[in-house]
């Protein structure tokens, strides 16, 4: 018979990296919505349970920087990005005017991208400092009440005692080299 001819060089189809089947397609939002479901649904209660108002900040502490889980001990989220959690407030349509209590003014932030709205918010939020850990500590109880358990903040002091300091050994000095 006769030789076979490339009529054209192998390339690389664009795109095709990026097939995802429907199983694949399934197993990769699964890695996001993991993460992001069990803050979601916190706040979600949060929402709907009108407690937000006067903790917004402590909210905000936290769906970013604590481990929520189930009183079964079912590790919902530990913790999340400004950016994700800029993006569900945003899916989730929390009022703007949460923004104020953070020292946000929804007027003079971007007024037409929510998600650039609250990623602004929680950068004025200060959500590592004394307010927001003190807001957050008042939310702990309501939000176990709603079946969420919140693990206590790494930067808070330590309950009880502070521990006694190890007396120092004599320090020798040390011998010249020769």
């Amino acid at each position: 018979m006769g030789d076979l001819v490339v009529s054209a060089p192998p390339v690389v189809v664009p795109g095709a990296a990026r097939v995802l089947t429907p199983d694949l397609e399934r197993d990769a939002g699964r890695k996001r919505s993991n993460r992001m479901d069990g803050v979601r649904e916190l706040l979600e209660a949060v929402r709907d349970n009108n407690l937000a108002a006067g903790r917004f900040r402590g909210l905000l502490h936290i769906a970013i920087g604590r481990t929520l889980s189930r009183p079964d001990g079912t590790k919902l989220s530990a913790g999340l990005t400004w950016r994700e959690v800029a993006a569900l407030l945003k899916l989730l349509r929390f009022d703007t005017e949460l923004g104020r209590e953070a020292g946000a003014d929804p007027e003079t932030l971007s007024p037409r991208d929510r998600e650039r709205y609250w990623y602004a918010v929680i950068a004025l939020a200060r959500v590592d400092g004394p307010e927001a850990l003190a807001e957050a500590d008042a939310l702990v109880g309501p939000l176990k009440a709603l079946g969420f358990v919140v693990a206590p903040s790494a930067s808070a002091p330590a309950a009880g005692p502070p521990a006694k300091a190890k007396p120092k050994a004599e320090e020798k000095p040390k011998k010249k080299k020769k």
